[in-house]
């Protein structure tokens, strides 16, 4: 089985999570912002990842401490999984439709953390969080999964929606380029013989 499983406390917040890489999308969230949770039960549920996080964090100043150390602690966790990465498919990449908005996601597990973040959104707020904060969350991912991630909205009028599909899409991205491809027979995808 590949799991994980990330204690991370700091000043700011405390976060118990644990991942299987090959679940059924099961997920228990408790983040404290009501949006990041909905946010990432969506992704476990699109990339079929189990996924458990608990945090208690210093959302009494905002949500940023939070969503970006969540995302801090994901993207540790996928790395930690994915140990040497042998017989990934490793890229992964969808179109994925929320009502008008459409979102397009692209993901290489690298070994290079790079974030393309163009999502565009019409609001500053979904309820009381900052909209700003879904490009913090993917920037802590990427930069302790080590992967390279793009997304990009190519259409789309409402914030949540937009949102929404980035989250489904990056979900469902990296279940593709996490799974197993048995013609690999446990090579490591690259020419350099290490990702």
């Amino acid at each position: 089985m590949r799991y994980a499983e990330i204690n991370r406390r700091t000043a700011e917040t405390d976060i118990a999570l644990t991942l299987n890489l090959d679940g059924a999308g099961r997920s228990e969230i408790d983040t404290g912002c009501g949006f990041l949770d909905h946010m990432l039960t969506l992704f476990a549920r699109h990339g079929r990842f189990d996924l458990t996080v608990k945090c208690v964090g210093d959302t009494f100043v905002d949500y940023h401490h939070t969503v970006e150390d969540v995302g801090i602690a994901l993207g540790a966790a996928f790395f930690s999984a994915l140990g040497d990465k042998a017989g990934i498919n490793r890229y992964g990449s969808l179109m994925l439709p929320m009502d008008e908005a459409l979102v397009a996601v692209a993901v290489d597990i690298s070994g290079r953390a790079m974030l393309v973040c163009a999502l565009d959104l019409p609001t500053q707020k979904c309820g009381d969080f900052d909209t700003e904060l879904g490009e913090e969350f993917f920037w802590g991912f990427v930069r302790n999964a080590n992967i390279t991630l793009h997304v990009r909205k190519m259409a789309g009028a409402n914030s949540h929606h937009i949102l929404e599909a980035a989250f489904k899409g990056f979900g469902r991205a990296m279940r593709e380029a996490v799974r197993v491809d048995a013609e690999l027979m446990g090579e490591i995808p690259s020419t350099k013989g290490a990702l």
